[in-house]
């Protein structure tokens, strides 16, 4: 099957041909093509040294000069071309010390990660595939490329790459691979906190994030994520639930869409419950205060894994707010959403979704009914424009001040009751009446 090369790919590979050189496109880009998926990045391999593709091209960029890569800028977009190498002694089981240019694609390809990977295509030779690239492909297997313990020996970044993939693309470990990861997962810990959190994002905003099942299975979470481990070792024997709180949150993540903090809130928001657990006198488990114990859990973890500040305080508001209940009444409604914030009420009913969704099937229906009057009613809030915060409120602080108030924390106190007021009935927020109120009080 021929792979379609967007026309800037061709004219970069015609060119280094013309000059007399080998070029290929290859890798990621290759794999997605005979996948059928638009690749996000076309990346580009030569027997040209830098300097000499440098050369041929009108503007470049030195991106990894040092390890062959230069970018070439076509129409405003960047694609890396690198020359052939054979990749050095790996020091600190990330980076080769050295690389060495070769004239060989072969030993290119044989440096690679997996043969899925390892695969490159020009119009000229057609497809290059001297691993089985394809037929795994077609298999639906994650494979290293030769040696699995070597590879992993290299780079150990390569063992979370290799669960990434096979969540990203529903396909299955390779035994001997999967080996390998459970011999070399220890290594992780030689991976910067920063380069793991990108493979763990990727994997749970991946089609299949519950195969972070296989993380632990090998070991990898015990490295990176060893909270996932202690609450796949908790069981759950309420009767709510039936599976394990790890288990219940993998499925959970399955249910909620492929956003990333909403797959990290359903990653984490019972990471608590092992911390909180208590069991009745009839056998039956509690985990009073997960939620709000889950909020700091949430945050130490992400930190650790160098999450920027935006993602943090996101995932744990959702962590926080889980498990909150709220009665099926406007105005029960208007003052949750107001205490949690009107941006996160929407993603609250998202979240308890997919909660629910990964339980018991003990009392479902009544449970999903409440669910859906919630939603039902914050819809119908949403639409009359109900005012749900300070900014929505008809009178601001410059009002009470010219109505004679002092300035002070006073001022706040009181633009609060007021806004209490108006939860309780919408109709309430005229500034007209609100001024009235705050006459009567004083």
């Amino acid at each position: 099957m021929p792979i379609q090369l967007p026309e800037d790919v061709k004219a970069i590979l015609h060119t280094l041909q013309t000059a007399g050189y080998e070029a290929y496109a290859v890798g990621g880009c290759i794999r997605d093509s005979l996948l059928g998926r638009i690749p996000d990045d076309w990346d580009i391999t030569t027997s040209a040294k830098p300097e000499e593709t440098k050369a041929l091209f009108g503007r470049t960029i030195d991106t990894g000069i040092r390890h062959g890569t230069v970018t070439v800028m076509r129409h405003g977009r960047g694609y890396e071309v690198t020359t052939y190498r054979v990749d050095g002694e790996y020091e600190d089981g990330r980076h080769p010390k050295e690389v060495t240019f070769t004239a060989s694609l072969k030993e290119d390809l044989k440096r690679r990660d997996f043969t899925v990977n390892a695969m490159a295509y020009n119009e000229k030779d057609g497809l290059v595939d001297l691993f089985g690239g394809r037929q795994d492909l077609e298999r639906g297997i994650i494979r290293c490329v030769g040696d699995a313990n070597e590879r992993f020996s290299e780079d150990a970044l390569r063992i979370m790459r290799a669960v990434r993939f096979s969540a990203q693309l529903g396909f299955v470990i390779e035994n001997g691979t999967r080996e390998a990861i459970r011999s070399h997962a220890e290594n992780l810990r030689q991976v910067s906190a920063e380069r793991i959190q990108i493979e763990l994002t990727k994997l749970v905003t991946s089609p299949h994030p519950d195969l972070l099942r296989i993380a632990w299975e090998t070991g990898i979470t015990a490295v990176v994520l060893p909270e996932f481990d202690r609450m796949m070792a908790q069981p759950q024997n309420n009767p709510h639930h039936c599976f394990s709180v790890g288990e219940h949150s993998l499925r959970a993540m399955l249910a909620v869409r492929p956003e990333k903090c909403l797959r990290l809130a359903m990653l984490l928001h019972d990471v608590a419950k092992p911390l909180c657990l208590t069991t009745d006198e009839e056998g039956i488990d509690h985990f009073h205060g997960h939620a709000q114990k889950g909020e700091k859990e949430a945050a130490r973890v992400l930190k650790r894994l160098r999450y920027d500040n935006h993602t943090i305080e996101l995932v744990c508001r959702l962590v926080k707010w889980h498990d909150v209940s709220v009665a099926c009444e406007k105005k029960a409604v208007r003052r949750a959403a107001s205490r949690m914030g009107k941006d996160l009420f929407p993603l609250i009913l998202e979240v308890k979704a997919a909660d629910l969704s990964a339980q018991s099937g003990y009392r479902r229906a009544e449970k999903e009914k409440w669910l859906e009057k919630l939603r039902s009613l914050y819809e119908e809030i949403e639409r009359e424009g109900d005012c749900l915060t300070l900014k929505d409120l008809a009178v601001t602080g410059k009002d009470l001040m010219e109505a004679g108030m002092k300035p002070g924390p006073g001022l706040g106190r009181t633009l609060q009751m007021l806004l209490e007021t108006v939860l309780e009935d919408p109709e309430k927020n005229t500034k007209e009446y609100l001024l009235s109120l705050l006459l009567k009080e004083t």
